[in-house]
């Protein structure tokens, strides 16, 4: 296969950037998205030019690492995969593929195709866990959960916090990624303690990042990897809601208003 890339180039957040053409020739359709930029960084390394900079690092699907536009469209053609899942079989001989990173201003572009998604662990850090020291593990079958229950926890849980939801979103939401952390915890009876205070310290945290507010685009839940629902959203503002209606004066702060 042959195929023309052209790839966003900038050394760092303070530089210039521009697009730079790459051809790829012999371009084997069982490579990965990401094993045809290494056969392309290889190229760069021999003929003394700087390779491309991207994440990456089990290519997968698992760690959440990967991750830039495709022709304008998050972890590229494919549904409910990571970039390091996409083949080269799933392109034409001769396409014209433009790369780029996510563009959001609370994910500050470190070099090329990467950028900076810490983010996100603020965000985590805010609420995303349960403090209670429980000891050691419960028996299962200790604490009762209904299967439907336990069955949306676990589609919550799924998020891998790769930023796609951001990247897609008009506004650089990060409401599908908080959601999907305060919810996967808040279903659960060890998560309830702390449920309300969750939801408003992670809420608090995602506007004190600059994020964008939902306004139900629902481009993120089309682009995420693994194809996690707008539903949790509407489940944390009721949560959201919650915590500062019955929070006590001093403790419901000033957090920023849920789309």
């Amino acid at each position: 296969m042959h195929l023309t890339l052209h790839i966003w180039r900038q050394r760092d957040r303070h530089a210039p950037g521009h697009m730079v053409p790459y051809e790829m020739d012999d371009v084997n359709p069982d490579m990965s998205f990401l094993e045809m930029l290494d056969v392309l960084n290889e190229r760069l390394i021999l003929s003394g030019d700087d390779p491309v900079a991207f994440d990456h690092d089990c290519r997968e699907g698992i760690c959440g690492m990967c991750g830039f536009m495709v022709n304008g469209v998050a972890h590229g053609p494919l549904p409910g995969v990571t970039l390091c899942q996409v083949h080269m079989r799933h392109f034409n001989d001769g396409d014209v593929l433009y790369l780029e990173p996510w563009r959001a201003a609370a994910f500050p572009l470190n070099k090329d195709l990467a950028v900076d998604r810490t983010a996100f662990d603020r965000i985590m850090h805010a609420g995303g866990f349960i403090s209670v020291h429980t000891g050691s593990a419960p028996d299962g079958n200790a604490i009762p959960i209904p299967k439907e229950v336990a069955d949306q926890s676990m589609d919550a849980a799924q998020c891998i916090g790769c930023g796609a939801c951001v990247a897609a979103c008009p506004n650089a939401a990060a409401m599908l990624f908080t959601s999907a952390k305060v919810s996967h915890l808040g279903l659960l009876p060890q998560g309830q303690p702390e449920r309300y205070e969750r939801a408003r310290r992670m809420v608090a945290q995602m506007d004190a990042e600059g994020f964008g507010g939902c306004t139900n685009y629902r481009e993120c839940e089309a682009v995420c990897p693994k194809e996690i629902s707008t539903d949790f959203i509407a489940r944390m503002n009721r949560d959201y809601l919650a915590a500062n209606l019955f929070a006590q004066p001093s403790r419901a702060g000033k957090g920023g208003g849920v789309g």
